[in-house]
């Protein structure tokens, strides 16, 4: 039998909502048991065996971030299913920036009502995400918190380890002039700059369902609601036929923030701006808005959700690489010895 308490119902929290979306969520986290884990949703911690073929000085590589104020746009749209991509993609695409691969990963929900069928549309998407990274989703924790949250919110935040071997992880150690730096392409606005957007676009009060033409057809909720793209497996790969020499996971902060984290003091990125595959999604911010070009650069990733570092002689077989990946990567500048850690020209 369930436990129940009839005044913990009446002060706002219902536990067996609880229940219920735990019970619901178990098909969706099924999906994501990859290898030998031996976790059981519902326990007290969650458990991961270790599979070390292959690494003799394991080292653990750990990430966490929540989806920011994207997840306005949710409730807006009333579209649960994608926002925890989103939250997986955060943690992950740090990770892997490191040269790590992601083993598992955990989600923290806090909400004010516990309604199970959305916990578990949001659950579906943490799934998904970890599916795409090849990540289990080992454990978790739903807070019903009324008074402190509306009851028709949420917050989303997660946590995630990877592992790489100590040899193999990635530093800007060997990154030098004429390097070559390799654009893979976002999905979107993926989950940085929100809260620029909801101004620019006055979004409580914006039309987000109808098509729009200058987006390709696509509502302005779809457009903005489009989850973070995961580029742990064509990493993955990456790393196992070519040295790649630098990573940079493109979030919050734009290009000016971001790159400069994977180059060495005396170098800097000189990007191509005619090369960058810019998204329409970007040009009606910046036209709407009436947002400078730095700061656009400064803020959002215009088009490239994580950039790579290679040597000029390995740039063409890291594309093949990527692009059989499925990933449409292309070179968007090169590293100069330089005192401006990006020049964008």
């Amino acid at each position: 039998m369930k436990s129940f308490s009839e005044s913990y119902k009446e002060a706002g929290v219902d536990i067996t909502a609880g229940y219920k979306a735990v019970e619901l969520m178990k098909e969706h986290i099924k999906r994501t048991m990859f290898g030998k884990n031996s976790s059981d949703i519902g326990g007290f911690g969650g458990l991961f065996e270790l599979d070390m073929t292959g690494i003799t000085k394991p080292v653990l590589v750990s990430g966490t971030d929540g989806v920011g104020t994207k997840l306005k746009l949710a409730f807006l749209m009333d579209k649960h299913n994608t926002v925890g991509i989103d939250c997986v993609a955060m943690c992950v695409n740090d990770i892997i920036c490191c040269g790590a691969k992601p083993l598992f990963f955990l989600d923290y929900i806090a909400c004010g009502k516990n309604v199970p069928e959305k916990i578990a549309d949001i659950v579906s998407g943490i799934a998904e995400g970890c599916v795409q990274s090849g990540c289990s989703l080992i454990g978790g924790e739903t807070a019903e918190m009324p008074g402190f949250y509306p009851i028709d919110e949420y917050d989303l935040a997660g946590f995630s380890v990877g592992v790489v071997d100590k040899d193999k992880v990635l530093n800007n150690k060997t990154v030098t002039e004429g390097d070559v730096i390799i654009a893979l392409p976002s999905s979107g606005v993926h989950s940085n700059g929100f809260s620029l957007v909801r101004k620019v676009f006055d979004i409580e009060n914006a039309d987000l369902k109808t098509p729009r033409e200058e987006l390709g057809g696509k509502s302005l909720g779809e457009a903005l609601l489009a989850p973070t793209k995961i580029y742990v497996k064509p990493m993955v790969n990456l790393f196992e036929e070519v040295t790649v020499k630098a990573v940079s996971h493109i979030t919050g902060g734009g290009f000016y923030e971001n790159i400069p984290r994977s180059i060495p003091e005396g170098f800097g990125a000189k990007i191509q701006k005619s090369a960058i595959k810019t998204l329409p999604i970007f040009d009606l911010i910046a036209k709407t808005g009436n947002i400078s070009e730095r700061d656009m650069f400064n803020t959002f990733n215009m088009g490239v959700g994580m950039s790579v570092v290679v040597a000029k002689e390995d740039a063409d077989k890291a594309i093949e690489i990527l692009k059989a990946n499925g990933e449409d990567a292309y070179i968007m500048g090169e590293i100069i010895k330089s005192d401006e850690s990006v020049v964008i020209c």
